[in-house]
């Protein structure tokens, strides 16, 4: 799923092409993409980009008259400029000087638009999470003992941090080189501290690294540059030590043991129980 420094740079390069465009047509090719009746979507066109915003892992294009269509590409969705009609294309949004195409792979339709109006509705769409990259560190603190929750939920509530997803929070994690399951209850003022640097620290990389691709196209959550995310098996760039994982539905946790959890191999729900007295205890197992 795209998180904050995806839809950073999608924000950014939309608004560059878009600002002060007029949005001409919006053409619905799958009748799920649309979750809101009022207003109607026609009433969208012909109105002037006033600017793109980001709202969590949403992209909001604010229009005349303050509309306000808010995507929001889920695990598969993907925007495209100039777009053009592909397998799994869901809409196209025909302005003057192009059209933007959005599509989503696979057979799960989960991307959203809504169009609402006026802010009061836009800010009823806000889950309510403190931006990781306007916080300071009395703030971030408060967020993370509101709850006590294990670092890795924490981090990936919306409720308490806006943007940050499955990936980003694996990558923050260890380069703060704090276990994903530790509780926010039992984390000291220093390892605190350590989190919010790293926060700030691997989002804004990222942004940087992103920013030099354009509009983020593939559809992965998984990069080669990444330190753990998506790199089970492989070593960490740290120690050298090989990656492990929690899978859980759909989404799975990468931390490196060494680095993260003292040596110790975190249990995984099914494996661990399948294996028993075989599932490795420590990395000096693997």
């Amino acid at each position: 799923m795209p998180e904050l420094p995806d839809v950073t740079v999608y924000v950014e390069r939309l608004d560059a092409r878009l600002r002060g465009d007029v949005l001409q047509r919006v053409r619905l090719l799958n009748p799920f993409l649309l979750r809101s009746a009022l207003p109607p979507i026609a009433t969208a066109e012909g109105r002037v980009v006033r600017g793109v915003e980001r709202l969590g892992k949403r992209i909001v294009l604010a229009l005349d008259g303050e509309l306000f269509l808010v995507l929001h590409l889920m695990i598969a969705g993907r925007l495209h400029w100039p777009g053009k009609k592909t397998r799994g294309t869901l809409a196209f949004f025909e302005f003057e000087n192009g059209t933007l195409s959005l599509t989503e792979a696979g057979s799960k339709r989960r991307a959203s638009l809504h169009l609402v109006q006026g802010a009061a509705a836009l800010k009823a769409m806000d889950p309510g999470g403190v931006e990781p990259l306007e916080v300071d560190l009395a703030g971030f603190t408060s967020r993370l003992k509101a709850e006590n929750h294990t670092l890795k939920r924490a981090l990936t509530d919306p409720h308490l941090f806006a943007g940050i997803g499955n990936a980003y929070s694996d990558e923050i994690l260890h380069h703060a080189k704090l276990s994903p399951i530790a509780l926010t209850k039992d984390l000291s003022p220093e390892d605190a501290e350590r989190l919010f640097h790293s926060t700030k620290a691997v989002l804004t990389d990222w942004i940087k690294r992103l920013r030099s691709e354009g509009i983020p196209e593939k559809v992965t959550a998984f990069r080669e540059e990444m330190a753990v995310h998506g790199r089970f098996g492989k070593p960490c760039p740290v120690c050298g030590a090989p990656v492990q994982r929690i899978v859980y539905a759909e989404n799975e946790t990468n931390y490196c043991a060494r680095c993260q959890t003292g040596g110790r191999i975190l249990a995984d729900r099914a494996l661990s129980r399948l294996l028993k007295k075989s599932w490795p205890r420590s990395i000096d197992d693997v």
